[in-house]
């Protein structure tokens, strides 16, 4: 593996933009502060920012590559290698494939499942990103449980989240319809199945909970709605709650010091979607400690730079919401902050265009895996070979 130096990026250390040098070693940050050295790649990062890669802790952009028009299929293969690269050139270094395994056939059923878990682990070791899985266990689904836990103890999910969209809106059911292929009418038959087994669901729930438990899997609760459903994922040992639905359920996470994600699409486009709490407000409150790229993986690089521009946090303290604290939250001790001996995943971004910052450079592991001007690089000093007189 060929060592980089980085010369003379504002770099992020210990909370703070300092100029200075950093090297690699392998697949860690070997130095602060250094010298060339031995390494052989050299990349100018003078006027540059030099931050931590990005870590996105759900993300379920990578529907689009699989189904980008409903009832458009495309091979698991295909759309996962694509959505790294889209990934990495937007700074994510450590993806978490949010994967929703629902009662609903289509692209959201067990079959799609199963088959995006395998492709997963069968191409890890070529994509650039750290690429993980992330089930999204739709509670009602009650006939997955058993092969979760199966899963849990053998060690292939790396996050579990508890996700309810069983009260589906009317509005909403036409969307459904075309995402798993069925009729209205079908769609409509199959929500009443799925809301007359409820009274099964909370003894699952317990039952898959203490599986996670078991094995040390981080757990989360997904959209909930009040500090009671809060409190009862959190005893089940789900202390990440994602996008609590109002600032009451987001107070009670804060105040049990529970991970609080928001969209980070919310925060560039000023406010949510579905008309739920604006993540901006959240972060002003105190009441969000990480930003997930949600659906569209630009959002986290632009969301940062967005809350600096914004005057809601300095960049620095933004810019933890996509790297440090999702690192904790994940319970990777390895990365999230630019030191000596943690995980060389590092990018380098131009950001004289303010709200429009550029990805330049972005090394995954100690590799450079992209790279969008050449001109940074200086010189290599690897050792030419020598040929010897015939």
């Amino acid at each position: 593996m060929t060592d980089i130096f980085i010369e003379g990026g504002r770099t992020l250390v210990d909370g703070a933009l300092v100029e200075t040098s950093l090297r690699t070693s392998g697949r860690d940050i070997g130095a602060l502060d250094a010298e060339q050295g031995r390494a052989a790649l050299h990349i100018d990062a003078g006027g540059l920012l030099v931050l931590p890669g990005i870590i996105d802790l759900h993300g379920d952009a990578f529907e689009r590559q699989m189904m980008p028009r409903p009832g458009v299929d495309f091979p698991t293969d295909v759309a996962l290698i694509d959505s790294d690269r889209q990934a990495i050139a937007n700074g994510i270094t450590t993806v978490f494939h949010g994967t929703t395994w629902s009662w609903e056939p289509g692209l959201r059923s067990a079959e799609n499942a199963r088959k995006l878990l395998d492709a997963i682990e069968a191409l890890r070791p070529q994509l650039a990103a750290d690429t993980r899985f992330h089930l999204r266990h739709e509670t009602h689904n009650l006939d997955a449980e058993a092969e979760i836990i199966q899963w849990l103890g053998e060690g292939r999910i790396d996050l579990f989240a508890f996700n309810d969209h069983s009260n589906v809106k009317p509005k909403k059911r036409n969307q459904l319809a075309e995402r798993a292929g069925l009729s209205l009418e079908a769609v409509n038959d199959m929500l009443d199945r799925v809301v007359a087994r409820r009274p099964e669901v909370p003894a699952s729930i317990a039952r898959l909970a203490a599986a996670a438990r078991a094995v040390n899997i981080r757990m989360l609760s997904h959209d909930d709605n009040s500090p009671a459903m809060r409190q009862e994922f959190r005893a089940l040992g789900a202390t990440i709650a994602e996008f609590p639905v109002n600032e009451e359920t987001a107070r009670d996470a804060a105040a049990a010091g529970d991970f609080i994600v928001f969209g980070a699409p919310n925060v560039v486009r000023g406010g949510s979607h579905t008309g739920w709490t604006r993540a901006s407000d959240m972060i002003a409150h105190g009441l969000c400690s990480v930003l997930a790229s949600d659906y569209y993986y630009p959002a986290q690089l632009l969301a940062a730079f967005r809350l600096a521009g914004d005057g809601i946090l300095p960049l620095t303290k933004a810019w933890d919401l996509i790297s440090s604290a999702p690192a904790r939250a994940a319970g990777l001790a390895d990365r999230g902050v630019l030191a000596a001996g943690r995980r060389a995943d590092i990018i380098v971004v131009d950001d004289k265009v303010p709200l429009r910052p550029r990805i330049i450079a972005v090394i995954a592991a100690g590799r450079l895996v992209h790279l969008a001007d050449a001109n940074c690089l200086v010189h290599s000093l690897a050792p030419r070979k020598t040929v010897a007189a015939a």
